[in-house]
């Protein structure tokens, strides 16, 4: 749901957990880029299963003539790739070719202990890839005559509300397409390790209920996990049952796919693909992602294989041909988009891409979905016109590189059949070609924003492109020359800029880049990657304010127990830009206590939008960054290691912070504790080295200048022995 591709800055947004599902961050301008390693009640008749004999499924195309046997070889020697040299821990991978099970394998490390080998039916979170299966039982609904696209989603779900009059436009279509408005992802308590929790969906509406919309519904499509999680909903509501009975009754069921569950489903962890974070060392306990249409379903690489079914033609009895065909369309195409170029992402309903490079340059329509938590990876590349297709799924790693082994894997199947006589050569859009530059191009130096923070563009007048980030100010500048094309190019003529102003006033940079992995192929990417902004003058009381928070560390206090957010997201410092006076990354100051993010950027760098919202109680300054509920480092003090301390859990349900003094740094702490609570240490980089959720030790050592947290219940109380 949820992943970083390419990204620069450090970000104050807590929403990158879907940086997670979030799917596809993409990057700021970058040269040379190396991937990351981004109701009513309407019970409906029962779904008609698909009579496919199990053998027709699992054995070899009857294509007598054509083995797989290169494909196969080719696939594992991608995958092992994977394992070894990206990093990737473990990876699965098939593909189903006119509705056969052809190719099928998998590679890596499963348990720690080496002693539950990886099988084709372990299962793996999916991320965003889950967002599919929402948009599938829309259009079924659709089929149904029960969902109408275009008709306001209140007309479906009267409690929905906003602060803001426009939302009674927002329609199912604008959900599946990303064109809603809505600010991105309500993810509190999403994350959770062994926890099927249901807040984040359950209490969905009541956080869209004190927000606004971004953008007029419609106007453009900007990836968005709120709309999906919304969407979930409208099936439950329109459906009469829980989206989890939802789709295995009109999905699973009748397309066979067995190993294909929600956390709701409390799926066996003995059937779960093991899960590891870089910096943390050891196995993970299973991590559910708890808004399951936008990202918490879990499948193989095989189901996902037959779940392509649907849109090849082969499943019209789960979707009628005509509603699989509509899903991919071109549903982006708005005055706010870039011009046509190889891409990676072209949204239909529900997909990512629906013209996928490289399957462009060999005449052939691709679809894609792709998916990302901070733990797993997912992607399933679909070719309707030549019913085939593949699905990867790996723990660590990312989407892309998933996609890639996807597109890899695909195209040697396509050759092996004959369909395509040899491989397409890498695309470059060549070297700089040496011009003069009309001066009238030094009015877009500047400082550009983009959800993931901000960065400084400088052209000189001999036509030298330079861009440096404030958050990464130690990275060294990326330079690009000016071309007789009127654009800027790096040196290996990978990555093309231009600068375009629209008729909405505003300047974005328009990136083009090929990125090409060694072994794993070429992907490209086109997009406004950022807009410009316009430093403002602040009132001398609402700067001072502010300086008064510059560099100030800020640490989340209303994350349940079990969450993920414990092991991934160290503190969150705030810094005032030095760059762009009046903005604090891309949020603009409106007042001493508040920012706003104003960006409109399609597709990715636009997305996740919230405002800072600073308040006071009790004399301690906290941070409220769309729900979620920050304090200021100033109200976290140094705790009092005695031989026995306790530490209660206020009223709030607050978790409670605390630092380590250098004086304790070496000793030995044991915690008592009741079940429904947990405490984590970091080090002073704010990495998490302990964490109770996870476990593996009864006694912890404390990291003289770290920090340490507990959280629970209110009213929790943790028993601490030092020594």
């Amino acid at each position: 749901m949820i992943k970083s591709r390419w990204k620069i800055g450090a970000v104050l947004s807590l929403c990158l957990l879907l940086t997670s599902c979030d799917h596809n961050n993409a990057p700021a301008v970058t040269q040379n880029t190396a991937v990351a390693p981004n109701t009513s009640e309407v019970i409906m008749p029962s779904a008609v299963p698909i009579t496919v004999p199990t053998a027709a499924i699992d054995s070899p195309s009857n294509e007598a003539s054509i083995t797989y046997e290169v494909t196969r070889k080719a696939a594992k020697e991608k995958a092992d790739f994977l394992t070894t040299v990206y990093g990737t821990n473990s990876v699965q991978y098939a593909i189903i070719d006119h509705g056969n099970i052809v190719v099928s394998g998998q590679s890596g490390k499963n348990d720690e202990k080496g002693q539950k080998p990886l099988t084709k039916d372990t299962m793996y979170g999916i991320g965003s890839t889950s967002k599919m299966f929402t948009a599938v039982a829309i259009m079924q609904l659709v089929d149904r005559g029960k969902i109408d696209l275009d008709t306001s989603v209140v007309q479906y779900i009267p409690e929905f509300t906003m602060k803001d009059e426009r939302y009674k436009q927002i329609t199912p279509r604008m959900l599946l397409n990303h064109s809603s408005g809505l600010n991105g992802s309500s993810f509190t308590d999403a994350f959770l390790f062994e926890d099927n929790d249901t807040y984040a969906h359950d209490t969905l509406l009541k956080q869209l209920a004190g927000q606004t919309l971004k953008a007029d519904p419609g106007a453009y499509s900007v990836y968005c996990n709120d709309g999906f999680t919304l969407a979930e909903i409208l099936v439950e509501r329109v459906s009469g049952i829980d989206f989890t009975s939802y789709i295995h009754r009109y999905i699973t069921k009748p397309l066979g796919m067995a190993n294909t569950e929600t956390p709701l489903d409390s799926p066996d962890s003995a059937k779960m693909a093991g899960l590891y974070y870089p910096t943390y060392i050891g196995q993970l306990p299973n991590q559910p992602v708890n808004v399951i249409g936008t990202g918490g379903i879990y499948s193989t690489a095989e189901d996902l294989a037959r779940f392509s079914q649907i849109f090849t033609g082969g499943a019209e009895e789960v979707l009628s041909g005509k509603s699989a065909a509509a899903m991919a369309q071109d549903e982006y195409k708005t005055t706010l988009w870039p011009d046509d170029a190889d891409r990676s992402f072209e949204y239909g309903l529900g997909w990512d891409s629906v013209n996928l490079y490289p399957f462009s340059e060999y005449g052939m329509k691709a679809l894609t979905k792709g998916g990302d938590t901070p733990l797993i990876h997912s992607s399933l590349v679909v070719l309707p016109e030549q019913d085939i297709a593949a699905a990867v799924v790996t723990s660590g790693g990312s989407s892309t590189y998933d996609q890639l082994l996807a597109n890899e894997i695909l195209l040697q199947a396509l050759k092996e059949k004959g369909t395509i006589a040899e491989f397409k050569p890498e695309k470059s859009y060549g070297a700089p070609v040496k011009a003069e530059m009309s001066k009238s191009m030094l009015q877009y130096s500047g400082i550009y924003g983009a959800y993931i923070g901000t960065f400084n563009i400088d052209i000189t007048e001999g036509g030298v492109m330079s861009v440096t980030s404030e958050q990464l100010p130690g990275n060294p500048a990326q330079i690009y020359e000016y071309s007789a094309d009127g654009t800027f190019k790096s040196a290996d003529g990978n990555v093309m800029i231009s600068f375009v102003t629209k008729e909405n006033g505003r300047t974005y940079l328009w990136i083009r880049q090929y990125v090409s992995v060694p072994g794993l192929g070429q992907t490209a990417l086109s997009e406004y990657n950022a807009e410009k902004l316009q430093p403002q003058d602040l009132p001398t009381k609402t700067k001072k304010a502010w300086m008064q928070r510059d560099g100030k560390k800020y640490y989340l206090l209303n994350e349940k127990y079990t969450s993920i957010v414990y092991l991934v997201l160290p503190p969150t410092q705030l810094n005032v830009s030095k760059q762009l006076p009046g903005y604090v990354l891309d949020k603009r100051i409106t007042s001493p206590n508040t920012a706003v993010s104003e960006l409109q950027i399609p597709g990715m760098n636009g997305r996740d939008l919230s405002g800072l919202t600073f308040f006071t109680q009790e004399g301690v300054e906290y941070l409220d960054q769309g729900g979620r509920i920050l304090v200021n480092e100033d109200a976290v003090k140094p705790i009092n290691f005695a031989k026995k301390s306790i530490v209660t859990i206020p009223s709030s349900g607050y978790a409670r912070w605390y630092t380590i003094s250098d004086k304790d740094g070496g000793k030995t702490i044991k915690v008592n504790m009741s079940s429904n609570a947990s405490f984590a240490v970091y080090d002073t980089k704010g990495t998490c080295i302990y964490f109770s959720v996870i476990g593996g030790k009864d006694q912890v050592v404390l990291p003289g200048g770290g920090s340490i947290v507990f959280a629970g219940d209110a009213g929790t109380k943790f028993e601490i022995s030092a020594q």
